[in-house]
């Protein structure tokens, strides 16, 4: 197994920070890497806003769910899907642009998180531990107002990152689902109820797989946060949608 793919398989979430500072040369080089992601038709279509202000990362930490560790991140970067430069370059260029539309705004929050994959790899290639944060996607008058997001932009994913303590290198992985649970060759293929209990059956040695359905559904699934992030999304979505 070559390097990469050795970093790839090891990498994890990490929630817990020495307190070893991101150097200036580090930012620099996951930023960087961020950029050179894939993007469509090299169009960037993304924005990146490094969060430096520590009051702005304390409401953030608040705002995203109440996760305390956001605000002792040593570096956060959110990851915004951005149309709004595209549309105002166009009006620039005196090109007369049609309003951006619902597939404009799945392409940018495609190029943004390839772009935040990117820097989760190099990160971690650095020896420097990341958490993504879909909860920026929440609260979506909050985070307009506290990161003056215009309207065609929206914010596709946080990430948090910093040195991860001992504790947790050595914390294991989450166990991933087989091969044969996420490949499919060639068609998309319904599975039945054993095949779904089968694909699970990692998440049920200490219960059974209702017993873990249901929490899990309690807690991810049907908990506020997810619904809360349902109808902020819809609300971004406004401004893509010409009814």
């Amino acid at each position: 197994m070559n390097e990469v793919i050795r970093q790839l398989m090891e990498r994890k979430s990490v929630r817990v920070y020495t307190d070893q500072e991101i150097s200036p040369d580090e930012k620099r080089a996951i930023l960087h890497a961020a950029m050179a992601a894939p993007t469509a038709g090299n169009q960037q279509l993304y924005t990146i806003l490094d969060i430096t202000d520590e009051a702005l990362k304390q409401k953030l930490s608040v705002s995203c769910d109440n996760q305390p560790f956001i605000a002792q991140g040593k570096m956060v970067l959110i990851f915004c899907a951005d149309f709004q430069k595209w549309y105002d370059v166009f009006t620039e260029g005196g090109c007369e642009p049609r309003r951006p539309g619902v597939g404009d705004l799945l392409l940018a929050v495609s190029d943004a998180n390839i772009a935040t994959q990117n820097a989760v790899t190099a990160a971690q290639s650095l020896g420097i531990g990341s958490c993504y944060i879909g909860d920026i996607m929440e609260n979506c008058e909050t985070h307009r107002e506290l990161l003056h997001l215009p309207p065609y932009v929206f914010p596709a994913a946080m990430l948090v990152f910093g040195y991860p303590t001992q504790q947790q290198i050595q914390r294991p992985k989450p166990v991933r689902c087989r091969l044969e649970d996420i490949v499919q060759e060639n068609h998309y293929v319904r599975r039945d109820g054993k095949q779904l209990r089968k694909m699970f059956e990692k998440e049920c040695a200490h219960q059974s797989f209702d017993e873990w359905c249901e929490k899990f559904c309690r807690r991810k699934y049907n908990s506020d946060f997810s619904r809360e992030m349902s109808r902020s999304v819809e609300k971004y979505l406004q401004d893509f949608l010409h009814r």
